[in-house]
């Protein structure tokens, strides 16, 4: 975790906005490394695939039944799985925009899906409150593994080298250690809707149904620090670190996108910030290499590409 040097500004201008969905946009995801090429998935059923310098769509990947609620992307960027309101994870192919599988075997809808580092496990939590392990080197259509310990939808989770972590609406986080057949149990009290981990494992980042963000020490279960300040009391509104992991930043059932330095937790100017979405926030991330540049998607039809005003091409 950066700590010095200060909290590095976050992006403050609007660069492009990308509106095509018809409906809420429920997630937008960056591709891996320098690229500037972003996923989105809306209540619409479609996927679409932008170039963030351009504000232009690339592709439309249509084949859901129901909204698209989650997106991961594999590391060489050659596939992303998806899942939402079909109850069957989809596998596509980018270049080809068509999907190579679907895993069906869940009850109900589909919240979370996560590759693991070399995209060779894929993982999905549902509103049945399981998580699905899936092995895609096998023929099999079957989950090589359930997880069925929640009691109430699993909303977020996590793929690790060695660990699995889940939030759902029971206000618990619960981490599998896959190497010793270990189970630890956190308990948040209210529904967890976002886990984020730090690059080096040691803290994770909590969002909840309370109007909280917290940070916690991903070994013992410990919070470390609180961020306050947003409205969060009942949808889904991924918050995310900022470059360098200095800062913290989540958006509100209100529009708003707000920040906290991340080791005294205090909130960045503008406070309050202004307005940006009309609707509320579903989704922030930060771009994975570029210290100037994030999403937000919303429920107002749009996702927004941020930058600083001086930022060149």
């Amino acid at each position: 975790m950066a700590t010095s040097r200060g909290p590095h500004p976050l992006p403050r201008a609007v660069h492009v906005t990308l509106k095509a969905h018809k409906g809420p946009v429920n997630i937008a995801r960056y591709s891996k490394g320098s690229a500037k090429y972003i996923l989105t998935g809306g209540q619409d059923r479609t996927i679409r695939l932008w170039n963030t310098n351009l504000g232009t769509e690339i592709k439309v990947f249509a084949a859901h039944g129901y909204e698209v609620l989650s997106i991961t992307v594999s590391n060489d960027n050659a596939k992303f799985a998806s899942s939402g309101g079909d109850r069957s994870v989809f596998l596509w192919d980018v270049a080809t925009a068509t999907t190579t599988r679907r895993l069906s075997g869940h009850m109900g809808k589909i919240h979370v899906v996560e590759f693991n580092d070399d995209a060779s496990v894929v993982a999905s939590g549902s509103y049945d409150a399981t998580v699905r392990l899936w092995d895609l080197r096998a023929q099999a259509r079957s989950p090589i593994q359930v997880l069925e310990e929640a009691r109430d939808a699993i909303q977020t989770l996590h793929v690790g080298p060695t660990t699995i972590m889940t939030g759902s609406v029971d206000g618990y986080i619960r981490t599998y250690d896959l190497r010793k057949g270990e189970l630890r149990s956190d308990f948040i009290g209210h529904p967890v809707t976002s886990i984020v981990p730090t690059l080096d494992g040691q803290t994770l980042l909590v969002t909840s149904l309370d109007s909280h963000v917290r940070l916690m020490d991903m070994s013992s279960g410990k919070m470390l620090n609180d961020f306050t300040g947003h409205v969060n009391n009942s949808y889904r509104c991924r918050a995310c670190f900022g470059f360098a992991e200095a800062t913290v930043v989540c958006g509100d059932e209100e529009g708003m996108v707000w920040a906290w330095d991340l080791l005294d937790a205090k909130l960045l100017n503008p406070n309050p910030p202004p307005k940006a979405h009309s609707k509320l926030i579903t989704w922030t991330e930060y771009h994975p290499s570029d210290s100037d540049e994030m999403v937000t998607s919303s429920a107002d039809g749009t996702a927004k590409i941020w930058r600083n005003p001086d930022q060149r091409e």
